[in-house]
């Protein structure tokens, strides 16, 4: 572990369980030994009420070919959250929105060989335009209402990250708490 400046992509932000930062990690050591990092996951929705879904890409080193939240990553130091935040959904799904933060969420969870163990600031926007995925990131995308997103996640539920199957309820719940600031 390294507690100097962030240097690449490869470093993430290492926490305590107060959402503390402690330094910096390599990415994949974190996702192997299950060290507490920082996160943020984006979920859009449309005027119709569904929720834009992406395939993560194939060669995704965890979660490949599985269907997820609209957007995830994980923060630096250099900027706020939102604003990272907006520029990953940017990066990954070709479009910008305004997102509000609608709470945090910390898990422990086996993804294939792998752990996310995250403390995850969640945020939520609208969407209703054009989509242009990045194509190393996403492999398809879709829109799905919520009652036929809550039966796929119990039919279907091996097509799914660990992370959107352990969030997904959670946003839900806080739905009515969603405003952008």
């Amino acid at each position: 572990m390294s507690t100097g400046k962030y240097k690449n992509k490869n470093m993430i932000i290492k926490v305590n369980e107060k959402d503390h930062s402690l330094g910096y990690v390599d990415k994949l050591a974190a996702h192997k030994e299950a060290i507490l990092h920082r996160a943020f996951s984006v979920f859009i929705l449309n005027n119709k009420g569904e929720m834009l879904l992406q395939k993560r890409a194939d060669n995704k080193y965890h979660g490949g070919g599985l269907w997820s939240n609209t957007c995830c990553s994980h923060p630096t130091e250099d900027e706020n959250l939102k604003i990272q935040a907006e520029k990953r959904l940017m990066e990954e799904m070709g479009f910008k929105t305004k997102i509000g933060k609608i709470g945090e969420a910390k898990y422990n969870l086996k993804v294939g060989n792998l752990i996310e163990h995250e403390y995850d600031h969640l945020f939520i926007g609208t969407y209703n335009g054009e989509i242009k995925p990045n194509p190393k990131e996403v492999s398809d995308y879709k829109w799905v209402s919520l009652p036929k997103l809550e039966k796929d996640l119990e039919d279907n539920p091996g097509i799914y990250t660990p992370w959107f199957k352990f969030l997904y309820p959670r946003v839900v719940k806080n739905l009515q708490t969603f405003h952008v600031d």
